[in-house]
């Protein structure tokens, strides 16, 4: 375990989800895989991620919508507990290779700004937030089918930062609970969380201060370009 290593990929994650209002997972992920094991990682960044969470929600608390993002929670919550008897149950090669299938498909779709057909009734909300779950329980990354719906609903900016953030502290409250019940909270975590949260939380304070003066579609693009790196790596 490289301590630095460690803090730097949260350092990173956090600041990615401060800037695009997503991100923290699909970076931290891969890149945490390879120093501490998918069962490490997955309860580990569940826990870092949610202080970030916290504060970005109460950030951009102004375009919320709660009945959407109650949708979405609720059939997370199904979803979620299905997820991490995955991660207890699959074989790592497996779960490796969806996560980088996942991963490398979000960010081609991101890339390629593919326009999908308008989704009008908001009861699709109960399908793409299950999917989501089933990710955030395995991986920690509910976001993409949460981003492709919004995306289909038409969301303005500010509504992508706002709902995303509150399904994504509701996830987290849900995630780390499924991980505590199947006893991921290992000594090791705990001792990889000492390393985690600093860097996390410098990640946040640079994101939000740099927020300004970063252009977002170009920093998506970039981070995009890394996520398929990212995500082949782990397929291949």
């Amino acid at each position: 375990m490289n301590p630095l290593f460690i803090a730097l990929i949260m350092f990173f994650a956090i600041f990615t989800q401060t800037i695009a209002g997503f991100g923290t997972a699909l970076i931290a992920m891969p890149l945490l895989i390879s120093t501490l094991g998918v069962q490490a990682a997955a309860p580990l960044v569940a826990i870092v991620a949610i202080a970030a969470e916290v504060i970005l929600l109460i950030r951009y608390r102004h375009a919320i919508n709660l009945r959407t993002v109650g949708s979405l929670s609720a059939a997370s919550l199904v979803g979620i507990p299905i997820g991490v008897f995955v991660l207890q149950r699959a074989d790592e090669r497996f779960v490796l290779t969806l996560l980088g299938i996942v991963i490398t498909g979000y960010a081609l779709y991101a890339l390629l700004n593919l326009r999908l057909p308008e989704i009008k009734h908001p009861n699709w909300a109960y399908g793409f937030g299950f999917v989501g779950g089933v990710l955030s329980g395995a991986y920690n990354t509910g976001g993409p089918p949460v981003v492709i719906y919004g995306s289909c609903r038409r969301w303005s900016p500010q509504e992508f930062r706002s709902n995303l953030q509150g399904y994504f502290l509701l996830n987290s409250i849900t995630t780390i609970i499924s991980h505590t019940l199947a006893h991921h909270y290992t000594p090791f975590v705990w001792q990889s969380f000492l390393f985690a949260f600093p860097g996390a939380m410098l990640g946040l304070a640079f994101g939000i201060s740099l927020d300004k003066y970063i252009n977002p579609l170009l920093f998506r693009k970039i981070v995009m370009v890394l996520l398929v790196g990212l995500g082949l790596n782990l397929i291949f």
